[in-house]
């Protein structure tokens, strides 16, 4: 779910208005932010944080997890980092068969060369 809408193209968040976003209170979001490194919002003068759209987005998943879900904190921990784990093989394996295609395209046009 994205927030950025042409009534809403704020950059960054603060965090009462995350906290009424998800109905959640700013204590437990900055319990999630010690729990959850993936949730680093930018701290300004005075240490006010502010969130940004990827923080946002981080954070209605971990609130879909937790509190719709209801799964425990190292339960959603782990299933962050299965997923990112998934989220790294695969890009790791689509660098790999773009390569190994780059390499099968001049093998080719190697031979056709070779037969002409």
């Amino acid at each position: 779910m994205s927030l950025n809408t042409e009534k809403n193209l704020k950059k960054y968040y603060s965090i009462g208005e995350v906290a009424r976003r998800f109905g959640v209170t700013e204590s437990l979001l900055r319990y999630w932010e010690r729990e959850f490194p993936s949730i680093s919002p930018r701290k300004a003068g005075r240490g006010i944080r502010q969130y940004t759209e990827e923080d946002m987005e981080e954070i209605e998943l971990i609130h879909n997890m937790l509190k719709v879900r209801g799964m425990k904190i190292a339960a959603a921990r782990e299933a962050l980092e299965k997923s990112r784990g998934k989220a790294r093989r695969t890009k790791d394996l689509y660098t790999r068969l773009t390569a190994i295609r780059a390499e099968l395209v001049s093998i080719r046009k190697e031979l056709d060369e070779a037969v002409q």
